[in-house]
């Protein structure tokens, strides 16, 4: 089993540790003579990577890798190696440092592959999207996508349906405080749990923008088929972070049970999105067959699936992995940073009636028209920067640097694995000014200027950066303005304690109960 397997590595590796014993496992040693320190000087948790796994499966570290991480930084300073089970990386935190790193990574940049997925994919013969290829390949697909959703004129087309899915979301939760809430009609107010609607929320919005259609997630009874989809992708996040550091093909071979389960959650989300790709297909074919214009049903937008189809410069099977991936990625990605965002809003009360006082505005002005509305709203962006900055999403960016580079005075060579901790960053003293406290107006081009540091960019990655920035990113970003603006527009927000939320790492950050809104109508 499992446990047995990686109690014989463990073995194999306890007397190499207790040889090495004698050296501190990360005592930076100072370069006074003033040269480039090498890469075995780089403070370190323990050289074995298997007695590392054992001590993190022990002390359930994969769970709270973001706070590990941060207080692995307060111990050894802002750079350290970790190894552990079959992963080795370089941990950094610094913008400075992060620079470096992506002024290294090529024209192909490479991020960490996650190999249970890779595995997923060839055992059971699926064609990889963008998230798992590198090199050329990687390059010319990701260029085709980016057309239809990154380039400005995709977002000026599928903004639209965003809107529409975040003001039916408003719409039904309206319906339900004037139903469940307390107080008199038309200003009743409604504490709850407003996670279960955000994951159908996200799903919706997703599904809106990427098979151009709605699938009614916001009914009465919404599809079971739905609710498997969204359970199919939390428990395949969940079953990720564990399979990462030891070799899938053999926990394949072994049938370990934790495969078996990321397997068949994977199986679950390429069924539904099949599915839904091959309605898409016969649609698109019909109304070929029925002469309608080249890239639209009769003029409308057909949705990300039917731009790639009419385009036809992708395969079918290209076209199916990709939207595969965008569609897993796209729900937890963005109802778990909306559940941080109603909390940290509802518990400082004054900048949500800044933000809301702005969002009023821009809403009057922009005459129905969204774009126009998040432009005017800048806080709107700044809100999003923030919860992502004590909240990112995904905790770390990998890079595999194309030349030696130095960082921290460290000697790092080419095809090193190098991790920006995107927790610790997000609250560091010496990076922010005041990290802990929830501020938008913090990323206002005037104030950015007195940040802490010698310079101002590398702050903001919870969407990675560069060419192999989140390909998603567009889609996300506005999704998650366009819900705020709403819910501000129609309530006011406020929760019953101000205490942290405890977080925890699935492969995504998130928190340990979600947290309970009250919604008061305005």
């Amino acid at each position: 089993n499992l446990e047995a397997t990686v109690a014989s590595l463990f073995l194999r590796g306890c007397h190499l540790e207790g040889r090495k014993g004698a050296e501190s496992a990360g005592v930076r040693k100072s370069g006074v003579d003033g040269r480039v320190r090498s890469f075995d000087e780089i403070p370190h948790t323990g050289r074995n990577g298997w007695v590392n796994l054992v001590k993190f499966w022990r002390e359930d570290r994969f769970r709270q890798l973001h706070k590990h991480m941060e207080k692995t930084f307060n111990t050894l300073g802002p750079i350290y190696r970790e190894h552990v089970g079959t992963q080795s990386s370089v941990n950094i935190m610094l913008p400075s440092d992060i620079s470096e790193l992506f002024r290294s990574e090529g024209l192909h940049p490479r991020r960490m592959t996650l190999q249970p997925w890779a595995t997923h994919r060839e055992t059971r013969h699926h064609s990889k999207g963008v998230f798992l290829k590198n090199g050329e390949e990687w390059r010319a697909d990701r260029l085709l996508l980016n057309k239809e959703v990154m380039m400005s004129a995709a977002v000026k087309r599928f903004l639209p349906l965003l809107d529409e899915v975040a003001r039916d979301f408003c719409r039904m939760l309206r319906a339900k405080v004037e139903r469940e809430g307390r107080g008199e009609e038309g200003r009743r107010s409604l504490t709850m749990d407003p996670s279960p609607d955000l994951f159908r929320f996200a799903l919706e919005a997703s599904c809106h923008v990427i098979y151009g259609e709605r699938i009614g997630l916001f009914s009465s009874s919404p599809s079971l088929e739905s609710q498997k989809f969204i359970w199919a992708v939390e428990r395949m996040l969940a079953t990720t972070p564990p399979l990462l550091y030891l070799p899938p093909r053999l926990l394949l071979r072994i049938g370990a049970p934790l495969w078996t389960q990321h397997a068949s959650a994977w199986d679950h989300i390429f069924t539904h999105a099949e599915a839904r790709i091959q309605r898409g297909y016969q649609q698109l074919s019909s109304s070929h067959g029925r002469g309608a214009e080249a890239g639209a049903a009769g003029g409308r937008y057909t949705g990300v699936l039917g731009q790639l189809m009419e385009k036809g410069q992708l395969s079918l099977d290209l076209i199916k992995a990709n939207i595969t991936e965008l569609m897993a990625g796209g729900v937890d990605t963005t109802a778990v940073p909306l559940q941080f965002a109603l909390f940290e809003l509802g518990r400082n009360p004054k900048v949500q009636e800044r933000v809301r006082q702005q969002v009023r505005v821009s809403w009057a002005q922009a005459g129905g028209d969204p774009q126009k509305a998040l432009q005017e709203a800048p806080l709107l962006k700044g809100t999003v920067k923030e919860i992502l900055r004590l909240y990112p999403v995904g905790t770390t960016v990998q890079r595999y640097p194309i030349k030696d580079i130095v960082l921290q005075n460290y000697h790092v060579p080419a095809g090193t694995m190098v991790q920006a901790c995107l927790y610790p960053l997000g609250r560091s003293a010496e990076v922010f000014e005041d990290p802990l406290s929830f501020n938008p107006e913090r990323w206002s081009s005037s104030r950015e200027e007195g940040q802490r540091g010698d310079r101002t960019g590398f702050r903001s990655l919870a969407f990675g950066f560069g060419a192999r920035q989140c390909v998603g990113r567009r889609i996300a970003e506005n999704e998650l303005q366009l819900l705020l603006m709403h819910v501000l527009l129609s309530f006011h927000l406020s929760v019953s304690y101000t205490e942290d939320i405890s977080t925890t790492c699935t492969l995504i950050l998130q928190p340990e109960t979600p947290p309970r809104i009250t919604f008061s109508k305005l």
